[in-house]
């Protein structure tokens, strides 16, 4: 599932869980349940736990700095074989 990124204030789905933990996160998406990730302000701490919720399953994130959260899910998505590169290079020594 691609991960949803929300500005503060938009209107969350009622359906969706807030979590505050990586474990708490993992345990609700293996049972099924939508998680919902309020994102620190701060860029570097947003970018972090963006990353973390992520490879545990969070699908939904809270967040003033959409584009680089954006990013780092892809990035995540990618490493955890979830999607493909966005771009592949092959060392050219």
């Amino acid at each position: 599932m691609q991960p949803t990124v929300l500005t503060p204030g938009a209107r969350v789905d009622p359906s969706w869980t807030p979590v505050s933990s990586p474990a708490e996160a993992a345990l609700l998406v293996s049972a099924g349940v939508t998680v919902v990730v309020e994102l620190p302000s701060g860029l570097n701490p947003a970018l972090a736990v963006a990353a973390v919720f992520r490879w545990y399953g969070a699908q939904v994130f809270v967040t003033a700095h959409q584009d680089e959260v954006r990013q780092a899910l892809d990035m995540t998505d990618s490493l955890a074989g979830r999607r493909p590169p966005a771009l592949t290079r092959r060392g050219l020594a």
